[in-house]
């Protein structure tokens, strides 16, 4: 089986399962016909092959980008204009998303940086806690009652095809809790850490150009 078809399998027969934490909601896009009928054609345009690839984790989903299209830091119109993908999901932009494509394109565009590098997300569903966007790790018990999961959900990830030794890892937090379960576990011999897009633009905008920079290079020493 290729990438695409081992990703394509694995996403689109995720099922939730019940969080402890009563205020906190999961959300499975994968449920929807509409996305997967994207994730299937956005994994066959782009990952058809068995080639390395490196991994780049980021938190989980956000509502408006891979919670609404099922495929990491890919915003409905970025899944349209960059990707080349027609989709039913709407008209919503993500800023993580924007800043994820604005690497894509200056790395040779999305076809190329495809073909190194595979988006992901530590924990596969979207989190909302009173209507926001939510993160795994800001509850210290839901953290530890995911991990498990999260651990399952890397590994699982890693079996779609054979992967560079080393993994980028987006935000501290992130870092510091997936570090914890390598250690463990030993699923990559390095880890590096980036600053996440949505802290960059949110907190650094006009320091954008220097992180792509930072990307770039950092992804390109990796696959070398």
């Amino acid at each position: 089986m290729t990438f695409a078809e081992k990703a394509i399998k694995y996403f689109c027969s995720l099922k939730i399962h019940k969080l402890k934490n009563p205020d906190v909601e999961l959300l499975n896009t994968y449920q929807s016909a509409d996305v997967k009928e994207a994730v299937k054609k956005f994994y066959q345009k782009f990952y058809s092959d068995n080639n390395k690839r490196l991994f780049i984790i980021g938190i989980n989903p956000g509502r408006f980008g891979g919670g609404l299209t099922g495929i990491s830091f890919t915003d409905p119109v970025a899944l349209k204009e960059h990707c080349g993908i027609d989709n039913n999901l709407g008209e919503r932009k993500e800023i993580s998303s924007k800043f994820i494509y604005e690497v894509a394109e200056q790395f040779g565009g999305v076809k190329e940086f495809f073909s190194n590098v595979f988006l992901t997300a530590a924990y596969p569903f979207a989190l909302i806690k009173n209507g926001k966007n939510y993160n795994y790790y800001d509850d210290k018990i839901l953290a530890n009652n995911l991990r498990d999961q999260i651990l399952l959900n890397i590994k699982s990830q890693l079996a779609f095809s054979s992967t560079v030794d080393s993994a980028i890892i987006l935000g501290k937090k992130n870092a510091d809790y997936i570090s914890a379960i390598n250690i463990d576990n030993q699923l990559f011999k390095k880890i590096i850490v980036l600053e996440h897009p949505r802290f960059i633009m949110q907190y650094r905008l006009r320091s954008r150009c220097k992180f792509i920079a930072k990307y770039l290079e950092t992804i390109k020493i990796l696959t070398e």
